[in-house]
């Protein structure tokens, strides 16, 4: 039997009423501030809905089973049809004109990587931003939605861990407890994302600022309504730490979230991953915050005392900047490529780290380098004992082989297309420096890089080719890399 290409123009359709219902709320949102850019969101709803609701009419009778081979190219054209449609309100509204630059600015925001080609962004019509925030969220929903009901039954690797952790998903077909334990993760999303928007409102931001940067930070994207980024405020500390607490959250799994709120506190606290991940934060803040105190000059707030501000600063910059790069967040509060070489080498190194599995970050993921680590362990005891079989143990229960080596297989693979991204930038013509950082940062979904593409820069002097390449490497990251490519094998397409 071949593809049910029915059932994937069905879910194409189904994706894009659900693009253009947000694309409304944009236009809603326009409305309100009366910004000149309602009806060009609007008509760019209009066309999506219509398209959609076309491609669920003619496929109404369509088989309703999804299989791999369907589930796979769900996944990643369902990622690609709401990023060529979700450019229309950049065209439509003349804020970003050029195709490329559009896509580039799209995929970047539904693939929650924040590297953007704007260079005046507090110019655009704050529909248009709203709109550009909402790309982030949305994207960040669904990787939530992948983590618990597709990709473990996809067998993508790592991620059959987490929905063994997670109260749903098991064997081969859907289970009704999918549903509910997306609809309470998605709750706990929303909850936080209202949660900081009010924070943020009553410690001085706009509302529409404040809605905006929540927006972002539980999607761990990045985008900013503010030139500078949250650099904006750094006279304002107490904004800043509140973003602070809320990437380490949406870098956090969210089965944790869950199981904090459910009161399971013991399934957090034993939490291998979560353990893991509190003390890489703890342990690189500690060193980018003695190295920045002592080396690096900050800026000092105004609203502590010359010394203990000195300290505050550094500490604040460190730990954010930490926290954005590792949960793959992008904000910037300064400029960390000009603090030391060290330092400069320190962040690039963390961008192949990435959050929790199960969270809204990119990067390779916590739990992949905790078990990367244990296993090249245990191999030494393997040397001194041939004959023993001494198996991977997480949270307490043994990895199968197939996971170990599908874990390896993908960290092997991410490296690989690490090398192969920034030599075809070089290829372009990005120096050294900015071809390895403008990869690590694209396929880890970061944002800020290096060299010509620092934080306080950004990628618009990119080559066309060059941009498409990084949208195809944010792809590549977001999706987990084996989703996107075992569409480039030609026994994929074999039928069976």
């Amino acid at each position: 039997m071949g593809l049910n290409l029915r059932i994937i123009v069905h879910i194409m359709g189904l994706l894009l009423l659900c693009n253009g219902g947000f694309m409304l709320v944009a236009a809603l949102v326009s409305g309100i501030y009366m910004d000149g850019a309602t009806l060009d969101l609007a008509m760019a709803a209009i066309v999506t809905l219509l398209v959609g609701v076309m491609a669920m009419f003619y496929t109404r009778g369509h088989r309703k089973e999804v299989k791999r081979k369907e589930g796979y190219i769900i996944v990643t054209f369902g990622w690609l049809v709401m990023s060529l449609s979700g450019v229309l309100p950049y065209l439509f509204s003349g804020a970003v004109p050029s195709v490329t630059d559009a896509f580039f600015e799209t995929i970047s925001g539904y693939t929650t990587t924040g590297a953007s080609i704007l260079n005046d962004i507090e110019s655009l019509p704050k529909g248009i931003l709203f709109w550009r925030s909402l790309t982030h969220w949305i994207g960040g929903m669904g990787i939530i939605v992948l983590a618990i009901a597709i990709l473990p039954l996809l067998g993508i690797g790592g991620m059959q861990l987490f929905a063994a952790e997670a109260p749903g998903p098991g064997g081969d077909k859907l289970h009704p407890r999918i549903t509910d334990t997306a609809k309470r993760l998605w709750f706990i999303y929303v909850g936080y994302t209202v949660a900081e928007t009010i924070l943020l409102k009553l410690a001085g931001m706009s509302f529409f600022d404040a809605m905006n940067h929540a927006l972002a930070t539980l999607s761990t994207g990045g985008f900013s309504t503010k030139n500078g980024s949250v650099a904006y405020w750094n006279n304002q500390p107490i904004i800043q730490y509140i973003i602070i607490v809320f990437m380490f959250l949406a870098g956090t799994n969210f089965v944790i979230s869950y199981f904090a709120f459910t009161k399971k506190i013991q399934r957090v606290i034993k939490d291998e991953e979560f353990k893991v991940y509190s003390f890489f934060i703890i342990g690189f803040t500690l060193v980018a915050f003695f190295i920045v105190l002592l080396q690096a000059d900050v800026q000092i707030s105004e609203y502590h005392p010359q010394v203990w501000g000195k300290t505050e600063s550094a500490f604040r910059h460190a730990l954010f900047q930490v926290l954005a790069i590792v949960t793959t967040t992008g904000f910037v509060t300064a400029d960390f490529t000009n603090w030391t070489p060290f330092l400069t080498v320190f962040f690039f190194g963390l961008m192949f780290l990435g959050g929790s599995a199960g969270s809204t970050s990119g990067g390779i993921k916590v739990m992949r380098h905790l078990l990367i680590i244990k296993n090249g362990i245990l191999e030494f005891k393997r040397t001194l004992h041939t004959n023993a079989i001494i198996p991977v143990r997480y949270n307490n229960k043994t990895v199968t082989e197939h996971i170990v080596y599908n874990i390896i297989a993908f960290f092997v693979l991410y490296m690989l297309l690490f090398i192969i991204g920034a030599l075809v930038l070089a290829f372009l013509g990005l120096d050294f420096e900015s071809a390895i950082g403008g990869a690590a940062s694209s396929l880890g979904n970061v944002g800020p890089a290096l060299g010509d593409l620092n934080p306080v820069v950004n990628f618009s002097e990119l080559p066309a080719f060059g941009k498409w390449w990084c949208g195809f490497l944010m792809l590549l990251g977001r999706l987990e890399l084996f989703t996107v490519l075992i569409l480039f094998t030609p026994f994929f397409w074999k039928r069976t």
